[in-house]
């Protein structure tokens, strides 16, 4: 039961991060790690008492009868139909602000990359506000596609969180190997700095991340090799116009192994194999 519920808590608390990919804007950089403490501790403080409390007022069977969202009728059962009309307008607020926040962190990142040197550099075109008006066109499109796809898949929710879950899992997993290796190498510390904290974060995220692969099955993770693939064609590109080395052997070894997993992976669907939606 906790294994099967991994792919859960990872996905309710996917874009945790988004502070972070807006350091660059940020006037004091104490403000990116407060924002995102804050924000873990106030989403875990909220799920575990909307759960908790929850099951004080309906039983476990009234419960899972309820109908979306489900902390209407538990709002309802306490104040009134009131309650529920609340919710409901609530809801239409998070998911707006929740959009919103979304279109942003989605073009942000390859905006960021794009002026790091690993995409292409059209990525990084802003308007005359500043906005990163090239990737915020193509992310949305991209979404926009991915939303098409599924109103002709027989799709459920959760396969798709368990997709995105699992694309996300690479990053996390790299980002907390990457901290350890600075805690353990002092590289960006400077002299005499405690690293022991960020060093058992690191290597915590690792090994959590490694333990959510698990949870997850090779499957899901399998298939976003799909997703991963297409990305070396703009790394290609990105190294080529600032005439860097593109790979050295063992990322050429890394990079053709993915390529082999992905198109592996959609014979795989393609015969029915294994099913991504």
């Amino acid at each position: 039961q906790v294994k099967s519920t991994m792919m859960v808590t990872l996905w309710v608390f996917i874009g945790i991060e988004g502070a972070s990919v807006f350091s660059g804007r940020a006037e004091r950089r104490k403000d990116i790690a407060v924002a995102t403490v804050l924000g873990f501790f106030t989403c875990l403080a909220l799920y575990a008492l909307v759960s908790l409390l929850s099951l004080g007022i309906l039983s476990q069977p009234e419960l899972a009868a309820l109908k979306n969202p489900s902390m209407a009728g538990v709002l309802e059962a306490v104040v009134g139909p009131w309650g529920a009309i609340l919710i409901n307008v609530a809801l239409v607020v998070s998911v707006v602000g929740a959009f919103l926040s979304w279109t942003l962190l989605a073009a942000e990142i390859p905006h960021v990359a794009a002026k790091d040197g690993t995409m292409p550099k059209f990525f990084g075109r802003e308007s005359e506000r500043g906005v990163p008006s090239t990737s915020l066109l193509i992310t949305n499109l991209l979404v926009q596609a991915f939303l098409v796809v599924t109103l002709f898949a027989q799709s459920t929710y959760q396969a798709l969180f368990y997709i995105a879950s699992a694309a996300i899992l690479v990053p996390y997993i790299f980002s907390g190997a990457y901290a350890a290796k600075l805690a353990l190498t002092g590289e960006s510390y400077e002299s005499g700095e405690q690293r022991a904290g960020p060093l058992f974060a690191g290597l915590l995220a690792t090994v959590y991340g490694l333990w959510l692969v698990y949870a997850a099955g090779p499957a899901y993770l399998f298939m976003c090799a799909i997703l991963y693939a297409p990305g070396i064609i703009f790394y290609v590109w990105a190294r080529r116009e600032t005439s860097q080395r593109v790979f050295h052997p063992v990322e050429a070894a890394l990079a053709a192994a993915l390529v082999a997993v992905g198109i592996a992976a959609a014979y795989l669907i393609w015969n029915g194999s294994i099913s991504p939606l």
